[in-house]
């Protein structure tokens, strides 16, 4: 660990104060880590001269994104129902297509009646 001296502390926050950016001054000494140009800021009672940011929320907004969270969720819970049902309902016609030998897809669409035999409709689509 490197230990600095009180003047280097103090010439660096003075480079700072002058309007050097922390990271080129950094750089120019040779320090690693910024948040120590920071801590010593802090420990000069230069607290301006740190990037900080200041972010004012409205109460409105949060509320809002609660209320967006919760209809995620629960959009989410609709979609995952849906998409439950839908395989339950194809498992179900798999298992009936086996046990009456017929393709229930193509009659519930009115095309045939038996998947091995083609030539027979299942319903007449009407003209007109």
């Amino acid at each position: 660990m490197i230990r600095y001296s009180n003047c280097f502390k103090e010439k660096v926050v003075q480079e700072v104060s002058g309007g050097n950016s922390i990271s080129s001054v950094c750089r120019r000494y040779d320090i690693k880590n910024m948040s120590v140009v920071s801590k010593w800021l802090k420990q000069f009672g230069r607290n301006e001269l740190l990037n900080t940011e200041i972010r004012v929320k409205m109460r409105s907004e949060d509320d809002k994104i609660k209320q967006l969270g919760a209809e995620n969720k629960r959009l989410k819970i609709a979609l995952a129902d849906a998409t439950l049902a839908k395989d339950v309902l194809e498992t179900l016609i798999d298992v009936v297509d086996e046990h009456y030998l017929t393709d229930v897809k193509k009659i519930g669409q009115g095309l045939y009646l038996d998947k091995y035999d083609r030539r027979k409709p299942l319903l007449r689509k009407r003209n007109g």
